[in-house]
Parts: C-alpha cells; structure tokens; sequence
C-alpha cells in the first residue's frame, strides 16, 4: 500500500500549459492553440482631465474614426500593479555607497527611506494599456467542428504552422498593427508592438501576478533550451 502512495504522489501533475490557449510566442507574435494569431501594442496615456473642452472633443472624434476605420476587432487591455522601484532602489543605495562627501551620503540616505515609505504606504499603482490585434486567417474558419474539437481535448500537443504559412499570417497581421499604430498616433498617442521577451514577460505577469514580483522573468536569450 505504501509503495502505491509514493507511485501516485510521484506522478507528475496536469502541465499548466494544458490550460492556455496559447501554442507558443515566437518572432514577436502569440500563436493560439487554434491557429490564430495575437500582437500586443503597448501604448502611451495621456490625462484627458487636464485637456481643454476643444482638445478632449478632438480627442473623441479621433477615437471614434480610429474606430469606425476598422474592419476586425481588436481588445483593449488595461493592467495594474503594485509599483516596483527596486531598480531604482539599487542605484540610490550604489550612490549612497559611492559618495564620497558625507553630507549629500547622509542626504541621499534620507532620501531612499522617504522613497521606500512614499510607496509602502500610497501603495502606489503602475498602469499599463495594451492593445491585442488577432487575425485569423481564413483556412482556420474552413476547419470542421471536430477538428476543432480535437485540439481542444488535446492542448499538450502545440499547433506548429508552417514556416511559409505562418509567415503569410504575420505578413497580414502586420498590415493590422500598422493600421492600428497609425489611427494610435492621430489621437496623439504613442505606441510599440512587444517583442517576444515583452511578450513573455506580459503573460508571465497575467497568470503568475504574485510570483513576478519574487522570481522575475529570465531574459530568453540567456535560457538554455535542450533538444
């Protein structure tokens, strides 16, 4: 009975990757497990409140046309999260440590407390905007319910397109994200599309939002994949 127990708490668990409707991220793109494809724009915020009457008019009308001028869908993420200034935190304490003059050393001292305790106690927010721009090319809305269904009920096994085929899609899908950058800008915001680090790191944070903080991601180029 015991050697039963050990068999079965030593079998591994349901990979989490089962779960996500992602097959992977590659060349700045997000390829779902049903063929379809994602880019993500980060974009810049501006403060509408403190715009005159005029402007946030010009403002609305630019967003209804940006709007108005497209033909697909597109979902506006907004993201929050606790602040982190460790960072920051490092090169204070670096300056700290490096000053020779004993009255800035004691002034930068007091300053790194007044930070740390500014953002403990405002705990104080960062918010992100993201703009997801998917194209789903037109074989994928040919495919048979089942088909479908099968890669459903097996997620493990990633959709891989080929590499002429997924290079027509992202050919396609970068006519998307231009289109959308350009109707950004004529509401006087600035914009850029993730690259695949960004894009990692973006989806690290969503489903690990307290792990981030503790173990944050590893720049890809420096991972070692076995094959």
């Amino acid at each position: 009975m015991a050697q039963k127990i050990q068999a079965a708490a030593a079998k591994p668990g349901v990979p989490t990757q089962r779960f996500l409707d992602i097959a992977e991220i590659k060349e700045n793109t997000v390829v779902m497990k049903n063929g379809t494809l994602r880019s993500v724009l980060l974009v810049s915020s501006i403060n509408f409140a403190l715009k005159s009457m005029d402007e946030q008019n010009a403002i609305v009308q630019s967003y209804m046309q940006f709007l108005n001028g497209l033909d697909f869908t597109i979902q506006v993420v907004i993201q929050s999260r606790r602040m982190n200034i460790d960072d920051y935190l490092l090169q204070l304490r670096q300056a700290e440590k490096n000053q020779t003059n004993e009255l800035l050393r004691r002034q930068i001292t007091d300053y790194l407390e007044y930070i740390k305790q500014l953002v403990e106690m405002g705990d104080i927010m960062q918010k992100k905007f993201y703009v997801v721009i998917p194209y789903d090319p037109a074989t994928e809305k040919q495919k048979s319910f089942f088909s479908r269904l099968g890669e459903l009920m097996t997620p493990a096994i990633a959709i891989r397109l080929s590499e002429s085929r997924f290079r027509k899609n992202r050919e396609a899908l970068g006519l998307r994200v231009s289109q959308v950058m350009s109707g950004i800008q004529s509401m006087g915001l600035s914009s850029v599309e993730l690259d695949t680090q960004g894009l990692i790191e973006l989806y690290y944070t969503v489903y690990n939002p307290n792990l981030y903080e503790a173990e944050p991601m590893t720049d890809i180029s420096k991972l070692q994949v076995e094959t």
